[in-house]
């Protein structure tokens, strides 16, 4: 299934008894499949993976399968800063049919560069789903280096990087390094961050994994095939008319801001479980005033 686009990190809808609310759950995946997105994300960062149990984890996993039916790439969260806990669910990811299991590097124990490869090879090597790394370094307190990446990229089942280390010379070196290891056929760069996925594109990225594409996934997903077909002019258009969204989706931690939004515009979302707290009111204003002036509500 075609990983190349728009896949969209959705956001975990719990309900007033804080369960996972399964039919909102799939309510939201088929507004983003009628919208025209290219992939669906449970799980993740943004699906608050921190706080979901790894039985919720899996069973999202199967809603996720169950739902897409291979209409669009269904991707897995599956990453944990224990590589045994990892493996666990990748597996799961595998057994249940979800075509990507998205792996995040080791959080908290920050792992040092041949450990990060250690992890991501008994991955490749113990299961046959293919895999992307996420490096996220203001999350994990970790950056995976141009040097690691470039070996990981080498194991089979490995088949993208989501970058989220804000460094666009740091892009560069990656897309580099893909090019001279020649494996850039098997392995792609996604963006992990919504703002700057335009210039990633330009650079060689091959799409987003969008927080941005929960609140408006028509547009974001227009910007980002207009970019990777050329349309240059077209895609910058798009990125300014998203930009302050992009932006105030992140005034507080991800996902309280974009849980917000959905709320205020009627999508199942639901609160975000503590330590995450709800928005302040201030930032709230801020988020309402940008859904008006996009004309989500």
């Amino acid at each position: 299934m075609k990983l190349e686009g728009t896949t969209v990190a959705m956001v975990t809808p719990f309900t007033t008894e804080d369960k996972v609310d399964e039919a909102g759950m799939r309510e939201n995946m088929n507004y983003l499949l009628e919208r025209g997105v290219n992939g669906l994300l449970a799980a993740g960062t943004t699906g608050e993976s921190a706080t979901i149990t790894h039985q919720e984890q899996k069973k999202m996993m199967e809603i996720l399968v169950d739902e897409v039916k291979g209409k669009v790439a269904a991707v897995a969260g599956a990453g944990s800063n224990s590589s045994k806990e990892a493996l666990d669910l990748v597996k799961h990811a595998e057994d249940v049919g979800a075509d990507y299991a998205l792996v995040i590097t080791p959080y908290y124990n920050k792992p040092q560069p041949q450990g990060l490869y250690e992890h991501y090879k008994m991955l490749s090597e113990s299961t046959d789903i293919p895999i992307i790394a996420y490096n996220v370094p203001s999350r994990t307190g970790t950056d995976i280096d141009v040097e690691t990446i470039g070996k990981i990229a080498q194991l089979d089942t490995i088949v993208a990087l989501k970058e989220a280390n804000p460094d666009l010379d740091k892009v560069s070196q990656i897309i580099q390094k893909i090019h001279q290891l020649d494996v850039s056929d098997k392995f792609m760069v996604l963006s992990g961050n919504d703002n700057l996925t335009l210039p990633m594109i330009s650079q060689g990225c091959k799409g987003v994994i969008s927080v941005v594409g929960n609140v408006d996934p028509a547009r974001m997903s227009e910007m980002v095939n207009k970019a990777l077909d050329g349309d240059f002019e077209g895609a910058k258009d798009l990125h300014y008319v998203l930009y302050d969204l992009m932006k105030v989706l992140f005034v507080e931690s991800n996902p309280v801001p974009a849980k917000i939004a959905l709320n205020m515009i009627g999508r199942p979302a639901g609160h975000v479980r503590m330590p995450l707290a709800p928005l302040k009111s201030e930032n709230q204003d801020k988020v309402k005033k940008v859904l008006l002036d996009l004309q989500l509500i």
